[in-house]
């Protein structure tokens, strides 16, 4: 088994806090004070957007395993919220999932390029 450093140990351990968050947020009955950015459907492309930015730091190299695992992340929620008295399950919902790991993915992509592009500015001015 490879040894994880405390920084990989610490992105994983932020990926795995925040599946969980919203699994929690995803299952328990909405209440007024709930944390949302005021559309159902933002709330989801906002939470597996960071799911796949955080997935991205914590699993480097695999984003077709990442992307379909959080796909079906939001599935397996959808199924658990239909089985809930107070939440009800909706393609849209599942539609939005889909919608934010692009989103994470795109932004990450973004991200990787300016850092690399930063680096390489950097290295050829020394």
């Amino acid at each position: 088994m490879k040894y994880l450093s405390t920084y990989e140990q610490m992105r994983r351990a932020a990926f795995w806090g925040c599946a969980l968050a919203i699994l929690i947020l995803s299952l328990m009955p909405p209440v007024p004070k709930m944390p949302t950015t005021g559309w159902d459907k933002s709330n989801h492309m906002l939470a597996f957007a960071v799911l796949m930015l955080l997935g991205r730091c914590a699993y480097p190299g695999r984003m077709a395993f990442l992307a379909c695992g959080l796909l079906a992340y939001g599935a397996l929620i959808e199924l658990l919220q239909s089985l809930t008295p107070a939440r009800f399950a909706e393609w849209g919902d599942l539609l939005a999932d889909a919608l934010g790991l692009i989103a994470g993915w795109a932004l990450g992509q973004m991200m990787a390029w300016l850092i690399a592009r930063r680096l390489a500015s950097r290295s050829s001015d020394e």
